[in-house]
């Protein structure tokens, strides 16, 4: 069952773009007439997005040492996270009943009051105060964007979309860290976070107006319904469950597994009631594509948060080319979006994203071969732009199936656990990678020093080989994606 073909003729009629538009360019493109000043209003937000996500990384320790919470710089972090999973719960509540316009425009309001109030912040709690602000904005934000592309494009249209979105962070990538370095060094870290709500009224201009007119509205029988109290609960739940997660695996002490089996108890009811039934245990169809995307996006970012100290600690590179080893990835990612979103490629995606899902596996494999230091460091480089391509397949592929396989009544909902699976599979995995490093000679962020000896090799290989099991994992989740065998 996909978005446009739905169960009954009002969700029909509520779900298909006007009959103007089908009349108008039935082999328009993302840019075309029709569709031109939607798409670039909502890739401006997402361009938006992801600039802020490479900035606000650079400005961030030098916020932390002039407000003087150096000791709860993870927090500023982790408050982002936390938050952005009760807004991702809150807006596929939001836009399956009232439609994607509130959220989102109350999801880019929050990011940007967010941005303002870190930016002003005169204590280290105020500034993650304003994190959290932010992430709550984010989490309504990417929901919402996801419903967007459901109701508003035509299935045959999808993929490009979610390309652009991969190609709004190709530039970003690049261009943010040395930009923000800029201001911070020149203007002061403030700067880069009261800087980027001014911006927000070009995208905002652009794309309402088309969004109102194109996805505006509630859809199926739970339409002007009030929220679901139960899985608004369960959102409570899983955010909490996640910071105390997060908290606990920043300082490895015994009395670190106090918070950590509460959120841990917190969590596992609040993930089985807000996931798919059968997402852990991979039942076909819809569950599978949820749980593919946690298994890549969680794989990959927990190995590739180790790759710049890996390269810094045991090859002597400096923290400029250690970050200049992972730039190339950001194109080979909007390239693997791109070769998905090609019309050819559709009936042969699933066979894509086994390959996909190979390649991030290979890299992860690969990486901690510069552990022995008669490999050349380049090797990096060249592995990584290899996975960043597989997850291009693989990402923006997971986001074409789930809305294929969404009622329109249902794309809010689901959009919300394939973006929550992605997220927890992150905290989760970053989480076990960590307590590994640590345990094998890493140390931990809460305990370095500046005269604590280098980390072994062994912790870096304790991290990356059991990420590339869990890529490998996702291989045999790529043949389970169809309903049937």
């Amino acid at each position: 069952m996909t978005v446009l073909e739905p169960r009954d003729t009002d969700v029909a009629a509520a779900a298909l773009p006007d009959a103007s538009d089908l009349r108008e360019a039935p082999t328009d493109t993302v840019l075309g007439r029709a569709y031109r000043a939607l798409s670039v209003g909502i890739v401006s937000v997402v361009l938006l997005i992801a600039f802020e996500a490479t900035a606000v990384g650079t400005a961030m320790p030098v916020a932390a040492r002039e407000l003087h919470g150096v000791p709860l710089y993870a927090f500023a972090f982790s408050g982002y996270f936390t938050t952005s999973l009760f807004g991702m719960v809150l807006a596929g509540q939001w836009a399956d009943r009232r439609g994607p316009l509130g959220a989102l425009t109350a999801g880019i309001a929050a990011f940007a009051a967010g941005l303002l109030l870190a930016g002003t912040a005169g204590t280290m709690w105020v500034f993650i105060l304003g994190r959290a602000v932010q992430g709550l904005g984010g989490g309504l934000v990417i929901v919402a964007l996801y419903v967007v592309v459901g109701r508003a494009y035509p299935e045959r249209l999808r993929p490009a979309i979610m390309a652009a979105f991969a190609a709004a962070w190709v530039v970003p990538s690049i261009v943010g860290p040395l930009a923000a370095g800029a201001v911070t060094e020149h203007l002061g870290w403030r700067w880069v976070f009261i800087g980027i709500p001014v911006l927000v009224v070009f995208p905002l201009a652009i794309a309402l107006p088309q969004i109102r007119r194109r996805a505006a509205g509630p859809v199926g029988e739970d339409a002007g319904e009030p929220f679901d109290a139960r899985r608004i609960r369960l959102a409570l739940g899983i955010s909490l469950g996640a910071g105390l997660l997060q908290y606990a695996a920043q300082d490895l002490r015994w009395i670190s597994l106090l918070p950590g089996a509460a959120g841990a108890a917190l969590l596992v009811p609040a993930v089985r009631g807000l996931l798919p039934r059968g997402t852990y245990r991979a039942a076909r169809g819809l569950p599978s594509v949820v749980l593919l995307r946690g298994v890549a996006a969680g794989s990959f970012i927990a190995a590739e948060s180790f790759v710049p100290l890996m390269l810094v600690t045991q090859r002597g590179l400096s923290p400029t080319l250690a970050g200049f080893s992972l730039a190339a990835g950001g194109a080979t990612w909007a390239l693997g979006s791109w070769v998905q979103s090609r019309p050819a490629a559709a009936p042969h995606r699933e066979r894509l994203m086994t390959f996909g899902m190979v390649l991030v596996a290979a890299a992860i494999a690969a990486a901690p071969s510069v552990l022995i230091h008669s490999v050349p460091v380049w090797t990096v480089a060249v592995a990584w732009g290899f996975g960043c391509f597989g997850m291009g397949l693989v990402i923006a592929s997971t986001s074409v199936l789930l809305l294929q396989l969404s009622a329109p009544r249902e794309a809010g909902a689901n959009s919300a656990a394939l973006q929550m699976s992605d997220a927890l599979s992150n905290v989760v995995l970053l989480a076990v990678g960590g307590a590994a490093f640590a345990a094998l000679g890493g140390g931990t962020v809460a305990h370095a020093t500046a005269t604590a000896a280098p980390a072994h090799p062994a912790a870096f290989a304790a991290v990356f080989l059991p990420m590339a099991a869990v890529a490998l994992a996702g291989v045999w989740v790529t043949r389970r994606l169809h309903a049937q065998p």
